[in-house]
């Protein structure tokens, strides 16, 4: 088994007043040449706006683009004429495709907190699509829930890449193998909140942890936790 850990605070970070966000990979004026993407996982952006704020109309081609609100609401507008709110319990992917133009905007007084993550499709120029859903309502305990899979029939939302995310919300002490689905792909682990433990890394809240090359590991909540893990192919599409 192979890893890399990322510390919280090894991450890239901008303060535009309105907007902080820390970066796991490069990304706009972050620029680490060791911290590109892993595998097709391209973007990890954990988010802060301020109340009233937000991301004007702006374009996307070609990604699969995942939106997992923390705290607060978020509106979401695009030139497909899909509008709306998502919120902590949501899950949102847009596959952007032949192109696509949308905003995001702080729906509220309060701040918004949230996770933006960019995946690399296998496929290009497809239709553009939109999809929200609350995961909230299925959610489990000492388990891993599948909220995004590459199939449009199973559980979560669905992307054009052989990825599958799951939440893992677990009691202290508590600890399950994770299985990776398909042969070649890897799994970045990102602590929410509270602190885990893979192999001999302990890590804390905003962590992340790369492991590939193995079938298997076993996740271990030190604290009462809250991990997404992101299961993606390793190599990018050709």
């Amino acid at each position: 088994m192979k890893t890399v850990y990322h510390s919280a605070e090894s991450r890239g970070y901008a303060n535009h007043g309105w907007l902080r966000s820390h970066h796991s990979f490069s990304f706009a004026n972050y620029h680490n040449p060791e911290r590109n993407h892993f595998g097709v996982l391209r973007v990890l952006n954990d988010d802060y706006v301020e109340g009233g704020m937000g991301f004007g109309r702006h374009p996307h081609r070609d990604m699969e683009i995942i939106s997992i609100p923390l705290e607060g609401e978020l509106r979401h507008g695009d030139n497909m004429g899909n509008s709306g709110i998502i919120k902590k319990g949501d899950i949102q992917v847009m596959s952007a495709g032949t192109g696509i133009m949308h905003s995001e905007e702080n729906a509220t007084e309060q701040p918004v907190k949230f996770l933006q993550i960019w995946i690399i499709p296998n496929k290009t120029d497809v239709t553009p699509r939109y999809d929200q859903i609350n995961i909230e309502e299925n959610s489990v305990k000492n388990d891993f829930q599948q909220i995004l899979s590459p199939n449009q029939d199973d559980a979560g939302v669905w992307i054009h890449q052989d990825a599958w995310f799951n939440l893992a919300r677990f009691d202290k002490g508590f600890s399950k193998e994770y299985k990776i689905k398909k042969e070649g792909n890897g799994v970045y682990v990102f602590v929410i909140k509270g602190k885990a433990k893979i192999g001999d890394q302990i890590l804390d809240e905003r962590d992340g942890l790369g492991i590939w090359d193995t079938e298997r590991f076993l996740l271990q909540a030190e604290d009462d936790a809250e991990v997404l893990l992101m299961e993606v192919p390793m190599e990018l599409s050709k």
